[in-house]
């Protein structure tokens, strides 16, 4: 079993602020993820719209639309529930961000690998 990996402090994930971007191996491709927080909870995705496989983020980190409501594809406008990724308008047409799994504990925030999203090497690692 993979052991949690420690993202950051949980205080510097604000109300529907920036996102804490993270590195990853999704099916084996470099991938990132994501930690938002949203109604005082913390959720997190795959950094990847469900129209184009694409990341969601228009400036590094930033994910929720300027309403602060939604989750949303820089590129094509798809719009995500923050509390579950499902789609809620836009091209993503009933997808669903793949969701990864975390907790908070001590005031930090760790990320729970599964089989399809792992960390990524260290740099200068193969």
């Amino acid at each position: 079993m993979t052991q949690a990996v420690y993202l950051g402090q949980a205080d510097s994930i604000t109300e529907c602020g920036p996102g804490l971007r993270f590195d990853l191996m999704a099916g084996g491709d470099k991938a990132s993820g994501f930690v938002v927080r949203y109604h005082g909870k913390l959720y997190a995705y795959l950094n990847r719209c469900q129209h184009v496989p694409i990341e969601l983020d228009w400036e590094a980190g930033q994910f929720f639309e300027s309403g602060k409501r939604f989750i949303m594809c820089s590129t094509h406008g798809a719009i995500y529930q923050p509390e579950s990724g499902q789609c809620a308008g836009g091209p993503c047409r009933g997808g669903r961000l793949r969701q990864l799994q975390i907790q908070e504990q001590d005031g930090a925030v760790y990320w729970l690998p599964d089989d399809y999203c792992r960390p990524a090497p260290a740099a200068g690692g193969v």
